[in-house]
């Protein structure tokens, strides 16, 4: 384990690595084609003094302020100044529709909004709602105080000619870092959507837990990517990429994640298992296009027991395809297919899979560059415990967990609360997992959803519908129980598959639902033959419509069970 600077908030961590790594850049920003702007550490951790500043003369101490935008620098600008020092910081997601954004802002009794162009028109239709307490909209594009809206640069410039008077109280502000100051909202609709009460001591132990464990640091480059609303980005991305001095720059959309990987000469990034599996994908394409395919699958399976500084030079045309700098990429939010990660792997590149909640601020566990074992989330961090509650007879449990990482609760919802968090600390995932002898834990799949079938055997869906998703023309998949009629309790097995109509023609040479079906159920009697009896596929449906998702992408199981019942 690395030597780590130890910090007591997010206020004392930018304050201890602004000193260290000041001078080094912390974000390369693209202005257009060609061109970008850099900010120094120092620069950075300045805006926020002023930000912090301006806020604090608004009137907005001790107050709640929410954010939502897509992934860039202001919107990170904006949540550093809230909650260090000046109140407490509401994250939204913004992929959510107008009715449900305007239902939490009035639930988390929000009193200034931070967004981007993208959502003036809503924010300035629920301002003067009786319903909620929006005071000030500060927005992230404009450059100038106009109609009532404050503009978030030049409250930075207002913060900066404040600070030059003399004005210290952002400054000199007193972080507890035992109590709330980060509110988040779980995925689920609204009204069931719980609110996650996080501390500084919560995010920070966490960085310094994750920050001694990789080997990134102040040389590396970062990608974001995910959602910066979501707990796993925001800590993993954004404030381990400040702790470590670290460069970072924002990724412009799915379509772009090569280019940016590319031009930016990324080092670290943080991906869900869908890209992962989409690179591979394409990979394996490309090289079957240009008759590589055998000669490449040849030399993994020769080369699979040497370094990996080896494997690069080998592999080293698919280096170049993600830039050639990758040092590590981090897979999160849902299991990562096994036969990726070993691909990966066998071509030199760390892919590291890791796991947390919202509630765990984020990471519980994660494979490092020495210290992973394919299939598992990695051991648990540094300060944090992790056992087995009622483990059967195969060692698989619920995982539950203890550390400084764990939430302070949910919000004004004592019985939720209640519900996860056992009377001696332990904080109850609601995951099935297994631990080995050497410490490595195997999630198995999420308590809610397992499917028990007559003779006591549980299904796991997400283990099937791995299966059923590398079907060429599979875009995805929803294993659900059936029951037969003539017995209520025997549940026979079935899927529901979301197929691409181009990929189907491409690939199989079929265009009718029959025809299309009819290739499908010929995959699913392959996949059968691999499963025990028990596990067979008995019945399945075709769609092209998407699954119900959270905003996170997770598969909302109740609700398309419903559909399908329906």
């Amino acid at each position: 384990m690395k030597n780590i600077i130890q910090v007591t908030d997010l206020k004392d961590m930018l304050e201890k690595t602004g000193k260290l790594y000041g001078d080094r850049p912390g974000y390369k920003i693209k202005l257009e084609e060609g061109k970008y702007k850099e900010y120094t550490h120092k620069e950075i951790r300045d805006m926020i003094n002023c930000l912090g500043t301006a806020l604090i003369s608004l009137g907005l101490k001790g107050k709640r302020i929410a954010v939502i935008g897509e992934n860039r620098y202001e919107w990170e600008l904006a949540y550093l100044s809230i909650v260090c020092g000046t109140g407490v910081v509401v994250p939204l997601d913004r992929s959510l529709p107008d009715n449900e954004l305007e239902e939490l802002i009035e639930r988390s009794d929000v009193e200034a909004i931070f967004y981007s162009k993208k959502y003036e028109e809503t924010i300035k239709k629920i301002r003067f709602s009786e319903k909620n307490k929006l005071k000030h909209l500060i927005s992230m594009d404009t450059d100038i105080h106009d109609e009532g809206i404050y503009s978030e640069k030049e409250l930075i410039e207002k913060g900066k000619k404040l600070l030059e008077e003399g004005n210290k109280e952002f400054l000199e502000a007193k972080i507890n870092p035992e109590e709330m100051n980060i509110m988040l909202f779980t995925s689920g609709t609204t009204s069931k959507s719980k609110v996650v009460a996080l501390s500084h001591k919560n995010l920070v132990s966490n960085v310094m837990d994750f920050a001694s464990v990789l080997t990134i640091d102040s040389s590396d480059r970062i990608l974001s990517f995910l959602p910066l609303h979501h707990v796993f980005e925001c800590t993993v991305g954004m404030l381990y990429s400040l702790y470590i001095g670290a460069q970072r720059s924002f990724c412009e959309g799915i379509r772009h994640i090569v280019e940016n990987l590319n031009e930016y000469k990324i080092t670290f990034a943080s991906f869900v298992p869908a890209i992962y599996e989409s690179m591979y994908k394409t990979i394996l394409k490309n090289l079957e296009k240009q008759g590589k395919l055998e000669i490449v699958k040849k030399l993994m399976e020769e080369n699979k027991h040497k370094s990996m500084a080896e494997k690069k030079e080998i592999f080293k045309d698919i280096h170049n395809i993600f830039g050639g700098n990758i040092k590590l990429f981090v897979s999160g939010a849902a299991a990562l297919d096994k036969e990726v990660e070993y691909a990966f792997r066998d071509w030199g590149i760390n892919l590291c899979q890791g796991y947390g909640l919202t509630e765990t601020s984020p990471v519980i566990g994660v494979e490092t560059d020495e210290e992973f074992r394919v299939g598992s989330i990695g051991k648990p961090l540094p300060h944090i415990e992790a056992r087995i509650d009622d483990p059967n007879e195969e060692g698989m449990g619920e995982l539950t967990v203890k550390g400084p990482n764990v939430m302070l609760g949910y919000y004004e919802n004592e019985e939720a609360t209640k519900e996860v968090m056992g009377e001696d600390g332990w904080f109850h995932t609601g995951d099935l997992a297994k631990i080995d002898e050497d410490g490595y834990i195997f999630i198995c799949g999420r308590k809610k959803s397992v499917i028990v079938l007559k003779n006591g055997k549980n299904i796991f869906p997400e283990e099937m519908e791995s299966l059923i998703n590398k079907i060429e023309c599979v875009k995805e998949s929803f294993i659900f129980g059936k029951q037969q009629s003539d017995d209520k309790e025997d549940i026979k097995i079935n899927a529901k598959i979301i197929f691409d109509r181009e990929i189907m023609n491409e690939a199989y040479k079929v265009k009718t639902d029959d025809e299309i079906y009819k290739v499908i159920s010929d995959k699913i009697k392959e996949i059968n033959k691999i499963m025990p009896k028990y596990k067979a596929i008995r019945g399945f449906i075709i769609s092209e419509e998407p699954l119900i998702k959270t905003t996170t992408n997770k598969i909302k199981r109740q609700a398309n069970l419903e559909l399908i019942e329906n």
